[in-house]
């Protein structure tokens, strides 16, 4: 007999050989009908595989991550087997799944596809679906791998680097591919499939190795299902942040400037400067010391910090002076700058906590390929602030960064988020710096901290950043994508390796610990994101125009005026339309631009010194007095932006 944990700590016996499918049978058959994929003691294993013996499973259907993964990585399994239906002297390569869907990489050789050909993919793909086959994954010796896949040198590449007892290959049907697992029960869980794009794509992701074709698809267990997916597809395009800046006037890319390098028109930097205005309003509040540091440094710096040997092929390529060959870096990190001021004097733990808070533009070389609007750029600035205090102020300290993080997706209208506690991977310790020690007190720190703080968190291994684990926010925009913003991290190791000192109460010398936090992340992704999420109607203490003057002629243009410099006077942010163009034009221009409230100003409101007010997306509201206006809008303000407490 074999004794099965489950998540809520129950445990239940079953026979030798029972698979998780048979665990999940044993607590209900809608279960058993549902589960996709398993977990077994943090390891991913087949659903219909026998259990190598004791020890704890978790279940997982399409409402999970775990489940759609599976899910998603057979539906890529399926995809490669049409494919060869159709393209017989193809190589496969690789076919992961992904955040949405799934792709396969493919060498077609002198063969091409295209949008084309992907109606007839897709019915062949449902088609051999519908067949149910099970999917089975068995072990293979390398030399029976290699004989496979003697005519695909992408395959052989992959078996070259693994060791006998560590390769599988999964079959379904007469279809069968190197794999490691993690698959559905069989084809027929399969419903619904569209293959969404092809792009280009180099082999392992090397500009030196041949370009592949990357076929992207998604599926689904409902057609119903799709059906969503893609009407989320149509109005995601409708808040593509691309599209709306454009629209909005708030940022434009110049190819004679560079790929990836993004300017700010004056509408966006305006935003831009409401954005930085209110998070420097909160870090006053809460003991934040502004700091300047220079978009270069030298090389020595970042291989101090360990920054040039964990990301120097993704930074731009050294600067070297003429005279003295001296070697220096576009800035890719902010924190070794941060380090050096806070060396910069004696310190005393009287002088603790140190907070220093930038608005620092940094640089990091992207692929070309890889670049999208701004949510993938080349230079971005960062609101990066670095404390500075004793271990026994760690704790405090994490959980006010916390408490300003919440306040932000608070007035912004973020309210679906989950904290992730991301903490070293379990075996490959060869990405990370510093002692096991270290390391333990700041996962332990965060840890305590979050519970304190009852904030709901899921623990995921392998995404600490190099120099320490980090407390990352997911936060699900108005069409329930998840984007990572937010990022607060823990680190013991950069203190050591910059030799940073306080004395301490006892007159002998100590290291700080370090906490990295950056609320927004980027100001260029975190506007992307704010701007999808909003689909361009920004709260109205943040919009670049609050309010557009419509007068009916010309003749009402004095008024307009007047009307425009006693708002400017409360404070409110307006423009005055003074094209010769109709009213309904005017109106109709004022709602594409997505301007909050209308004012339409004619005879009879210069007579009474009132104005006519139309909001966005609503339409008339009523006539009331400038006064009148100026109030409502402004405690509509207030009631968005509450200080920072």
């Amino acid at each position: 007999m074999i004794n099965i944990t489950l998540p809520d700590g129950s445990v239940k016996q079953f026979e030798d050989g029972a698979s998780a499918f048979d665990v999940a049978n044993s607590i209900s058959s809608g279960l058993a009908r549902n589960v996709l994929s398993a977990t077994f003691n943090d390891k991913t294993v087949e659903v219909m595989d026998p259990l190598p013996g004791d020890g704890n499973l978790t279940l997982h259907t399409w409402d999970s991550q775990e489940g759609k993964t599976a899910f998603w990585h057979s539906s890529a399994h399926l995809l490669a087997q049409t494919i060869l239906q159709f393209y017989p002297d193809s190589k496969l390569t690789i076919g992961p799944a992904i955040e949405n869907g799934f792709y396969y990489d493919v060498d077609f050789g002198d063969k091409s596809i295209g949008e084309g050909d992907f109606a007839k993919i897709e019915k062949a793909m449902l088609e051999n679906a519908r067949q149910k086959h099970s999917f089975k994954l068995h072990p293979v010796s390398k030399a029976d791998a290699l004989a496979m896949y003697t005519d695909n040198p992408y395959k052989t590449e992959l078996i070259e680097n693994l060791t006998d007892g560590e390769i599988t290959f999964c079959d379904h049907a007469d279809f069968t591919d190197l794999c490691r697992g993690g698959h559905i029960p069989n084809t027929g869980f399969i419903k619904a499939v569209k293959v969404m794009s092809v792009a280009g794509a180099y082999w392992r992701g090397d500009e030196n190795n041949p370009q592949l074709t990357r076929v992207y698809g998604i599926s689904f267990p409902k057609a119903a299902l799709l059906k969503e997916y893609l009407e989320l597809l149509e109005e995601a395009k409708k808040r593509d942040h691309r599209k709306l800046g454009k629209e909005l006037g708030l940022f434009t890319f110049s190819q004679r400037v560079g790929q990836g390098l993004p300017l700010w028109l004056p509408k966006g930097a305006a935003l831009r400067e409401r954005l930085e205005q209110f998070l420097k309003k909160a870090q006053r509040a809460a003991g934040y010391e502004p700091v300047i540091t220079p978009h270069i440094g030298s090389k020595e710096l970042y291989v101090t910090s360990g920054h040039y040997a964990k990301y120097g092929k993704d930074s731009f390529q050294p600067i070297s002076t003429p005279v003295d060959g001296e070697e220096y870096l576009l800035k890719p990190m902010n924190c070794p700058h941060h380090c050096e001021i806070y060396k910069s004097e004696p310190r005393s733990y009287r002088d603790l906590p140190i907070r220093f808070a930038e608005f620092g533009t940094v640089y990091r070389y992207e692929q070309s390929g890889e670049l999208h609007g701004l949510t993938r750029v080349r230079g971005f600035t960062q609101d990066d602030a670095h404390l500075f205090c004793t271990p026994d102020q760690l704790k405090e300290e994490f959980k006010k960064v916390i408490d300003l993080v919440l306040y932000i997706f608070k007035t912004l209208d973020f309210k679906e988020y989950k904290a992730q506690v991301s903490l070293r991977d379990k075996e490959d310790r060869s990405k990370y710096i510093g002692s096991d020690e270290n390391w333990e007190k700041a996962e332990s720190a965060i840890k305590e901290a979050v519970a304190e703080k009852e904030l709901p968190f899921v623990v995921e291994y392998g995404e600490a950043a190099f120099y320490g684990p980090k407390l990352d926010f997911m936060v699900k925009d108005a069409l329930g994508r998840q984007w990572q913003l937010g990022t607060i991290q823990v680190d013991y190791n950069l203190p050591e390796r910059f030799e940073l000192e306080y004395k301490g109460s006892d007159n002998e010398t100590h290291r700080p610990v370090m906490i990295h936090r950056a609320p927004f992340g980027s100001m260029e992704r975190f506007v992307a994101v704010l701007l999808e999420h909003c689909g361009g109607n920004f709260p109205v203490w943040l919009t670049p125009d609050q309010v557009a003057i419509l007068p009916i002629s010309e003749k009402y243009m004095d008024y307009a005026q007047k009307v425009s410099y006693l708002l400017k006077n409360n404070d409110l942010r307006t423009l005055i339309d003074e094209r010769a163009e109709k009213t309904g034009r005017k109106i109709r221009d004022a709602e594409v631009s997505k301007i909050p409230y209308m004012l339409i100003v004619g005879e009879k409101e210069a007579e009474t010194n009132t104005v006519s007010v139309r909001k966005h997306g609503e339409g008339d509201i009523g006539t009331m007095s400038i006064e009148e206006f100026a109030n409502m809008v402004n405690k509509e303000v207030s009631d968005q932006i509450e200080n920072f407490e």
